[in-house]
């Protein structure tokens, strides 16, 4: 019972030293390493980061069991493999950066009003488009500018407009196999190439054009709205999570959610960045749940 005793009174004598810094920088690296988990879990590094997890283990075996000539070797194994290592984990740095750089980055957002009337011609447009089972790749920018994308394409500079979204997408326009990029309200190019998503866990009867959307919301934080041209679903992409087979209710709600926001709303969006960063875990069994259903 003295053990405990003591160890009691050690433990609270440390968390009695505990300041607001201290707190603030173990949700800091607690939060890195879970992104840095999650990164790894969506991408194909899975079975590399094991294999490096494994190696550091064994080094660290090596080590307290003083195999000398085995940890010589493979601590300057590891020196030479960080190196290695930057080159192999470069896709995922280079969006890891992306992602912090989107989080200070600021940019236009456009009034209530106008999203509003942005989003009923868009539902209008894939509502029909779904019918005529026309596939369809709208893309609403947001924080991160997509000039590269938009430069790919074909300059529109245009009101959104049901029958013009429609009409690009008609499967005998010229633009109609790219994507239609919005920027502020209007709509700013066609006709635009989108990266395609690297995932290994995508449902095999997804084509090209979901995973091309799958890849724009995984490299931004655009939202992303794709309708099949083999079966007319609507899906929505976002943070490299497609959400498919969406009802007209169901998609209007999606789209007032996350490009509807007022001023107070702007305000509190750390908070709906922490309340993300709390559900994605769910939404990431979810997705695999549909995929397998699907």
């Amino acid at each position: 019972m003295e053990i405990f005793r003591n160890a009691a009174e050690r433990a609270l004598n440390y968390l009695s030293t505990i300041g607001i810094a201290d707190i603030l920088d173990i949700l800091i690296v607690a939060y890195l390493i879970y992104r840095v988990i999650i990164l790894v879990r969506r991408t194909n590094t899975y079975n590399l980061a094991r294999g490096l997890i494994v190696f550091l283990v064994v080094l660290w075996i090596s080590g307290m069991a003083k195999l000398t000539m085995i940890n010589y070797i493979l601590r300057r194994a590891f020196e030479i493999g960080a190196i290695a290592l930057l080159i192999l984990f470069q896709p995922e740095l280079r969006k890891f950066l992306e992602r912090m750089g989107r989080t200070f980055s600021q940019g236009r957002v456009a009034s209530s009003s106008e999203i509003e009337s942005v989003i009923m011609q868009t539902i209008i447009a894939c509502n029909d488009l779904s019918a005529s089972k026309t596939g369809a790749l709208i893309i609403f920018e947001r924080k991160v500018k997509l000039d590269d994308i938009i430069a790919s394409g074909t300059i529109i500079n245009s009101d959104v407009n049901a029958e013009l979204l429609k009409n690009l997408f008609f499967n005998k326009a010229p633009l109609h196999d790219g994507a239609v990029i919005i920027r502020d309200g209007r709509i700013a190019a066609a006709g635009c190439v989108l990266p395609l998503t690297k995932s290994t866990n995508l449902s095999k009867d997804l084509g090209m054009r979901h995973r091309a959307g799958i890849g724009m919301s995984e490299q931004s934080d655009a939202l992303v709205v794709i309708v099949s041209e083999e079966t007319g679903a609507i899906s929505v992409a976002e943070d490299g999570m497609l959400k498919r087979h969406l009802n007209s209710s169901t998609f209007d709600k999606i789209l007032h959610s996350e490009l509807v926001l007022d001023e107070s709303e702007s305000n509190k969006s750390i908070w709906k960045a922490i309340k993300k960063l709390l559900t994605v875990e769910k939404d990431e069994q979810e997705k695999q749940i549909d995929e397998k259903n699907n």
